[in-house]
């Protein structure tokens, strides 16, 4: 398969990550590059982690988490090698100024601070038109 960016093909998108529906909380790349990665994800309502039409906090995470791992399966993606599993191995920070609701796009942009042996340090801050919601930093290991 041969794909360019920016995409939305989801079925693209779903092979460079290790989780399957229904725990799929990204459905777009926009840009990559060795440092950074631009994901896109819209909630629908069905989302495991919709509670009375807004996207909980733990949602965000895994969005969050989900962007750090399609940044390395589309970095495999390009050597054409199949992706490892990976995990979070340490959440540094936090902050949600709000909780987006059903139908909101969620706009990611990833920077890898760090990758030393299977560990990446990254920052990730999601954007729901252009105006920030979430911040994080965290670990993430792979297999």
């Amino acid at each position: 398969m041969d794909v360019s960016l920016p995409t939305t093909d989801q079925n693209f998108v779903e092979n460079l990550i290790p989780q399957k529906f229904p725990f799929v909380m990204v459905n777009s790349i926009s840009e990559y590059s060795e440092e950074h990665l631009v994901s896109g994800f819209t909630i629908k309502e069905d989302n495991i982690f919709v509670h009375e039409g807004v996207f909980q906090a733990s949602g965000l995470i895994e969005h969050q988490a989900q962007s750090v791992a399609l940044h390395t399966g589309y970095k495999f993606y390009l050597l054409g090698k199949e992706a490892p599993t990976g995990y979070i191995g340490a959440i540094k920070t936090f902050e949600a100024e709000t909780l987006p609701k059903t139908e909101d796009q969620l706009v990611s942009e990833v920077k890898i601070i760090n990758e030393m042996m299977g560990v990446t340090l990254v920052e990730i801050v999601t954007k729901i038109d252009n105006e920030v919601i979430a911040k994080s930093e965290m670990k993430t290991v792979v297999k």
